[in-house]
């Protein structure tokens, strides 16, 4: 009986020893191996590992990257407007060992990286203007501010992944003003481009006008210019006529004034006998 009881107790001082003197690190995990509070080892692979049982104890650490959202901050821009900034950082653990002796946990780390995110914030935004924040020069500040932060993080054995700002906007009353600064920018903007649009318009038509102008005043060069053309034609045509035959081009230009002088029946014509407009009349009475 005894010897079965002192079998029993050494089996399980045995296995007490023998989970006291084995740890497991997950892949995800690394860990350190202390001894009365001073590091003998540090632990990055995953795996079965062992120790000094009841002498030396394991902390673990997450090797993964971990996301920390900071509180809201009010920061004050390069061109003096106030804006109340939320970011996150994406951090990972690099050096457990360091991170042990600066930190020791994930909480007090996280307070520190607000520490840090803040100082950064209002380094980097204060020497730009808010518009930075909505144009292309956006990643140029968010790569300062990480910078910023991930070297005051290395000191605690960290890494800073990623900064993001999540929100940046502006306080009530500023937003108030600003609003009112922009409404009034447009309105003046909008104005603008209505008198420039009202003078390109008159513009146009004065062109136009000017244009219209010289077109028909050239029209009427070339109309006046057939016309001269025509009409010595015309003088031509009827030099020639006369020409060739004195007497029928007078008789005929007789009639002709005939026509365009008594063309009506009420058209009543004084003339005297022997005149020369009425020779042909005589001709056909004699």
């Amino acid at each position: 009986m005894h010897n079965r009881n002192a079998v029993v107790f050494f089996v399980a001082v045995f296995l007490l020893v023998l989970i006291n003197s084995a740890f497991i690190v997950d892949q995800r995990e690394q860990a350190l191996v202390l001894q009365f509070g001073d590091t003998k080892s540090v632990v990055k692979d995953s795996g079965l590992h062992f120790k000094i049982p009841f002498v030396q104890n394991v902390v673990k650490f997450d090797m993964r990257v971990l996301d920390h959202n900071a509180s809201a901050n009010e920061i004050i821009a390069a061109d003096q407007k106030r804006l109340i900034v939320d970011a996150f950082v994406k951090y990972r653990i690099v050096d457990p060992l360091k991170f042990y002796q600066t930190v020791r946990r994930e909480t007090i780390a996280e307070q520190r990286l607000d520490t840090f995110l803040d100082s950064s914030l209002r380094e980097v935004l204060g020497s730009y203007p808010l518009s930075a924040l909505l144009t292309g020069q956006r990643s140029e500040v968010m790569k300062k501010i990480a910078q910023a932060v991930g070297v005051k993080a290395r000191g605690l054995g960290m890494e800073v992944v990623d900064v993001r700002i999540m929100r940046a906007d502006l306080p009530q009353t500023n937003s108030e003003a600003i609003f009112k600064r922009m409404q009034t920018e447009r309105e003046r903007e909008a104005k603008e481009f209505r008198a420039k649009g009202a003078e390109d318009a008159q513009g146009i038509r004065s062109r136009a006008d000017k244009e219209r102008t010289i077109i028909l005043a050239e029209a009427q060069k070339k109309a006046q210019i057939l016309r001269g053309e025509g009409d010595a034609q015309a003088a031509q045509l009827f030099s020639s006529a006369f020409n060739r035959d004195p007497e029928f081009y007078s008789f005929y230009r007789t009639m002709q004034a005939y026509r365009a002088s008594i063309n009506k029946d009420d058209t009543s014509v004084v003339l005297s006998p022997d005149s020369e407009f009425m020779k042909y009349f005589d001709k056909g009475a004699r």
